[in-house]
């Protein structure tokens, strides 16, 4: 099998990620479970075989200096793929995931359609996806982009590594930049994005210090910032930003951050009991005035209660959406106590809700 058949079976299956490693079978995730592929095991030959096949000359003088490299790789009318390739025990290794051309909506993807489309009006601010991989950080902020295209004229810079989703011009001027292929860093597109009179800037991930702060400086000075940022949950993402800059400026950016924050939507994907598709479990946290003065403060526990309490703001935390899922017999006991914070608390909260957890 070539690595155009590789790639096309991976779509018709179902398979959102496969991973290659010298001296083993390959291993697929689907539903959000890897899963074994029962094929003979791949050679250390084999294996950069099909990673150099991917990679084009500079990427490939790239990834030989720097021993990793992240890209996009596209089957024309077939799919996009985000692409990993990097060195274990000496040989390489590389893992390739799914990127559907097709841009799906809130309502395809069961986002909460309403808040996000309050969001998606905010003129200026930082609004944040957060998760772990795999969680769908990525595709829900496109489907806010991709609304935000269809509805609004204005001008979106997106600063992507790599780029994962192509957006066409709507009712929106997109410019995509690419970090390697169109800007240096992060950092350096953050830099000069300003002067290229955005109204909406995308970064595709706050991973470090430079990214962090220059998302916030762009937030601070009038633009509506969309990001994802690698976390557990809402207020976790607050503590990671402010835990990112040196102790003696820690005060400061948690009054920045609390005048900044719009939104900060944190997902947990869990299989459906039909067992076909995953289903997120939301938490949402919006930039209320109480919330701003508990983030300023260093609150977290304060943030939490009034997430738990702000459902007439479009609030919500993960057992509060757990629980629905649960009582909407679209996930499992077992599932929804695998992806909850607290077990004991979530199962209080289900009998006095459900009145059972049969």
């Amino acid at each position: 099998m070539n690595v155009s058949e590789l790639l096309q079976t991976m779509i018709k299956k179902g398979i959102s990620d496969i991973h290659f490693k010298a001296g083993s079978p390959p291993v697929i995730r689907a539903n959000g479970k890897l899963v074994p592929t029962g094929l003979e095991n791949f050679t250390a030959k084999h294996i950069e075989e099909i990673a150099y096949s991917l990679l084009n000359n500079e990427q490939k003088e790239k990834f030989e200096a720097e021993d990793e490299i992240d890209m996009s790789y596209a089957v024309e009318g077939v799919s996009r793929f985000r692409v990993n390739v990097y060195r274990q025990r000496g040989s390489v290794a590389l893992t390739l995931r799914v990127v559907p051309l097709k841009i799906k909506g809130f309502e395809e993807l069961n986002l909460p359609i309403e808040i996000l489309k309050k969001l998606a009006a905010e003129p200026r601010g930082l609004i944040l996806f957060t998760g772990i991989t795999g969680a769908g950080k990525t595709t829900s902020m496109n489907a806010l982009i991709d609304y935000i295209n269809t509805t609004i004229s204005c001008k979106i810079v997106t600063i992507e590594d790599p780029i994962e989703y192509f957006h066409e011009d709507k009712k929106a001027f997109i410019s995509q930049r690419e970090v390697g292929a169109d800007t240096k860093s992060f950092g350096k597109g953050l830099k000069y994005v300003l002067r290229q009179d955005p109204d909406v800037v995308c970064i595709g991930e706050m991973r470090d210090f430079e990214a962090i702060s220059a998302g916030i400086t762009a937030a601070e000075t009038g633009h509506l910032v969309l990001s994802t940022i690698h976390t557990m949950d809402a207020v976790q993402t607050i503590d990671r930003i402010v835990d990112s800059y040196p102790p003696h400026q820690q005060h400061q950016i948690r009054i920045t951050l609390s005048n900044v924050i719009k939104g900060i939507i944190a997902q947990r994907l869990l299989p459906s009991i039909q067992g076909d598709v995953r289903l997120p479990a939301i938490e949402i946290l919006i930039g209320t005035s109480l919330i701003r003065k508990n983030i300023a403060a260093g609150k977290s526990a304060e943030i939490y209660k009034l997430m738990d309490q702000g459902e007439y703001y479009g609030m919500c935390t993960f057992e509060k959406s757990l629980i629905q899922l649960y009582k909407e017999k679209k996930i499992t006991m077992e599932d929804a106590l695998e992806n909850t914070t607290n077990p004991d608390d979530f199962m209080l909260k289900v009998k006095g809700i459900g009145g059972g957890t049969k």
